[in-house]
C-alpha cells in the first residue's frame, strides 16, 4: 500500500486474500479501491459510509461502492493507526456472508501469531 507523508494512518496488507480479491478486479473498480483506502488512511474521522464496525467482533469492513456493485474489505487496527486489511469480496446479499467474516478472523488470528515469532 501506498503510505506517504501526513497521513492519519499506515495501511498494510497481511496474507494474499486480499491481493487475489484486488488483482480480479477491473481497472475502473481498482481506483475505486485505492481511492476509498486513502479515504480512510488519509481522514482523522471517516465517514462510516466508508468504513463500518461489525458488529459483535473487532473487525471492520472497508466499504466501497461503484454503481450498483457493493464490494467489501475486511480490515482491523493494531497499535492504534495500523489498518491491516485482510480479504475482500463483491456483496451481492443485504446480510455480509458469515464464510467470509470467519475468514476474516482466521486471518486476523494468522496476523497475531506470526507478530509474535
Amino acid at each position: 500500500m501506498d503510505n506517504r507523508p501526513g497521513q492519519v494512518r499506515e495501511v498494510i496488507v497481511y496474507g494474499d486474500d486480499y491481493w487475489e480479491f484486488y488483482n480480479e478486479q477491473t481497472e475502473k473498480v481498482k481506483r475505486k479501491i485505492n481511492w476509498t483506502i486513502g479515504v480512510v488512511r488519509d481522514l482523522p474521522k471517516v465517514p462510516e459510509q466508508y468504513l463500518k464496525h461489525i458488529e459483535g467482533t473487532d473487525l471492520y469492513e472497508i466499504r466501497v461502492i461503484l454503481g450498483s456493485n457493493i464490494f467489501r474489505i475486511f480490515c482491523f487496527f493494531d497499535k492504534g493507526r495500523l489498518v491491516v486489511l485482510l480479504n475482500g469480496f463483491q456483496k451481492k446479499t443485504q446480510k455480509t456472508p458469515k464464510n467470509e467474516i470467519e475468514r476474516a478472523l482466521t486471518l486476523k488470528r494468522q496476523y497475531y501469531e506470526d507478530q509474535k515469532k
